[in-house]
């Protein structure tokens, strides 16, 4: 495993926090175990080149690879499920009794592998039942990782990921592929997900306000004014009376976010 200096390491760190908000101040050894073979394997032999490499010629190739390997993508159907439970019983009957023109609005923001997405829409799809026809549901699913955004589109899953999913679920909303143990997604439910690369630190310039935003366990990575930043951000970019969701492990400064706090992780506009 190839060594980090100090200064390359300050440099590498202030490239990310720079462009994507990621905060890798107390991952040095992290940095070095995920990304010396990809050094190695590029020509390199120090990271002090790499890191010249990288500041100097911001190769989009070679910044998705090092992106993809400093980023961890780990997640499942339904996790923090009561979060899922909120939106299906409390979120989705007030915009049903609400959203006259029948169009919901519904951001997954850091979607990684896509299960968020897919779950989210697979509840609605089970909610509205045969008035689903009728209703613009669409999802749109956002990640910073190319590779994260292929898994998703592909909508490939293993027995792991559906480990929370009742058989009736498993039967409805997705289809046994040949391959031993694994599971593709409905196409009534994958085409119901719009997936789109996006920055969390660019300005948000949707055409629609949210409904619902998700942006679960991707704050991890960020310091605390980054976070303010961006909640303050995706504030700006909710509709009154809509909904944000944080992951369980993160906070909101409570005493300059502008949302009101319902229950851990979640938020909503007035």
């Amino acid at each position: 495993m190839l060594t980090i200096s100090q200064h390359d390491f300050i440099r590498l760190v202030d490239f990310m926090k720079k462009n994507y908000g990621i905060d890798l101040s107390k991952k040095m050894q992290l940095i070095m175990g995920r990304l010396s073979n990809t050094i190695i394997s590029m020509g390199y032999t120090s990271f002090t080149d790499y890191v010249d490499h990288i500041l100097s010629s911001k190769n989009q190739a070679d910044l998705e690879i090092m992106l993809n390997k400093l980023t961890t993508n780990y997640t499942y159907f339904m996790r923090e499920e009561a979060h899922f439970n909120f939106f299906r019983d409390t979120v989705l009957p007030y915009l049903i009794s609400t959203k006259k023109n029948k169009v919901l609005s519904i951001w997954s923001a850091g979607c990684s592998s896509g299960e968020e997405p897919y779950t989210i829409s697979m509840i609605i799809k089970d909610t509205l039942g045969s008035q689903a026809a009728l209703w613009d549901t669409r999802v749109l699913a956002t990640d910073i990782s190319q590779n994260a955004l292929k898994a998703a589109k592909e909508a490939v899953y293993d027995e792991d990921s559906l480990k929370n999913l009742s058989p009736v679920w498993r039967s409805k909303y997705f289809v046994k592929s040949p391959e031993q143990g694994l599971y593709s997604v409905a196409p009534a439910i994958k085409s119901n997900v719009i997936f789109q690369t996006f920055n969390l630190m660019d300005p948000i310039r949707f055409r629609l306000k949210f409904d619902i935003i998700f942006c679960r366990n991707v704050m991890i990575y960020f310091d605390q004014n980054t976070k303010d930043g961006l909640i303050q951000r995706f504030y700006d970019a909710t509709a009154p009376g809509g909904y944000l969701f944080i992951g369980h492990s993160e906070t909101i400064n409570k005493e300059k976010t502008p949302y009101r706090y319902l229950m851990p992780a979640t938020y909503r506009k007035e």
